[in-house]
């Protein structure tokens, strides 16, 4: 008998309780199981795809699309239509993504570690010098990657406040609805005024580089900058935000490993302390999908074509395939290769910048806080139960 929508499990959002930096306890058993697991994710019936391997591999299969969304399908087949990057497939994808990505080279990123510490100390400052207890969250986690992005697109000296300000309201857990959409559309109108100040007036920066070498060859549209420009600060912002504060507390939770981190300023010592974060923690919670173009197999699951397809990726880097005792933290164990930024052509384009964020931001907390505790019990934390996991906030105290 064919199962009903009715039948099938729904992703879950909230972590286990007793453990909520750990994948959702379903996920373990979706891994184990034979085939693929069916759940219905955003009201749909879609297969999950939960092994690392697996993971791997579908991410890299031309069978299936990007183009999850039928509005940006859409757009992509529309000249005169704004077209998001990153939910399109290859050869666009490639052709789009090759322009920005001089932006996030490992050495363009590299460059930028001074400024990043600059503004990591400016707000440890601020929150050091207002005594505690404070919060990670509002005083830190969200500022320090808003800056930086804006550092990122050419955001003037004399708009940070007013950017820092949209970016925030779009992301803060206690905004309304209402509150949401309005920043998000005062920030893409703010960045559209920003695409046509870079015309006139560019600079040594991402949304410069697009205008005076893809928007004048007639390459690219306004719009299109425009619409990228604003996912790029929404998707870094988020997650190396929700990245630092989440991090925190996995440290706090190992306090030798915090330790270990405030004492030494050897950089693999502190990249691999953040690539086991990223791996451990994995905060894009649902939210990589694809849809199967044509009939294929995975793990011996026949898809069909127009099937959905959701990536698990907290699953897959619990994967014992993948790290031995993939449930504890090892900040000493090299995790690269984890999937938390995605894998193949459509892997995070911000990826080098994030790791330079979060390898700051971790090793300075350590180095001049080490006296650094939640302020609530642990049962009192407050996480969201959303797409990209995260924080509500993070009251410490030291």
């Amino acid at each position: 008998m064919t199962s009903t929508t009715s039948d099938l499990p729904v992703i879950p959002l909230q972590r286990a309780a007793q453990c909520p930096l750990a994948p959702p306890i379903e996920f373990e058993s979706w891994r184990e199981e034979p085939g693929l697991q069916r759940a219905m994710w955003n009201g749909q019936p879609t297969w999950i795809v939960s092994r690392y391997q697996d993971i791997r591999a579908a991410l890299v299969d031309p069978r299936l699309s990007a183009e999850t969304l039928p509005n940006l399908f859409d757009a992509a087949n529309d000249n005169t239509a704004p077209v998001v990057f990153a939910r399109i497939d290859d050869p666009e994808h490639h052709r789009l993504r090759r322009m920005m990505t001089s932006q996030f080279t490992f050495r363009r990123t590299e460059a930028m570690r001074p400024q990043i510490q600059e503004l990591v100390d400016h707000y440890l400052n601020k929150m050091i010098d207002a005594g505690p207890p404070a919060d990670i969250v509002r005083d830190f986690a969200l500022p320090v990657p808003s800056l930086v992005i804006a550092l990122l697109l050419g955001v003037p000296q004399e708009d940070l406040e007013l950017f820092q300000h949209n970016t925030s309201v779009g992301l803060d857990v206690n905004s309304t609805e209402e509150q949401r959409v309005q920043g998000f559309a005062e920030m893409y109108g703010y960045i559209q005024e920003l695409v046509a100040r870079k015309a006139r007036e560019p600079g040594d920066d991402l949304i410069s580089r697009l205008v005076t070498d893809y928007v004048a060859t007639g390459q690219l549209d306004n719009d299109t900058v425009a619409v990228n420009g604003v996912i790029m600060m929404q998707a870094g912002h988020e997650t190396t935000a929700n990245m630092i504060s989440l991090g925190t507390v996995a440290l706090l939770e190992h306090p030798d490993m915090f330790e270990r981190l405030g004492q030494t300023d050897d950089p693999v010592v502190i990249a691999y302390a953040v690539e086991e974060l990223m791996r451990y923690l994995t905060i894009v919670h649902a939210q990589v999908d694809r849809i199967a173009t044509e009939d294929l197999a995975i793990a011996g699951q026949l898809i069909r074509a127009g099937d959905r397809l959701l990536m698990n990726l907290p699953a897959g880097n619990w994967d014992g395939e993948f790290v031995d005792s993939p449930e504890k933290l090892d900040i000493q164990r090299n995790a690269r290769g984890h999937l938390a930024f995605g894998y193949g052509t459509h892997q995070c384009i911000g990826a080098n910048l994030a790791r330079v964020e979060m390898q700051v931001a971790f090793a300075t907390l350590a180095r001049r806080l080490p006296g650094l505790q939640l302020a609530v019990p642990p049962d009192e934390l407050k996480f969201k139960e959303a797409d990209i996991y995260g924080m509500k906030e993070l009251p410490v105290t030291w």
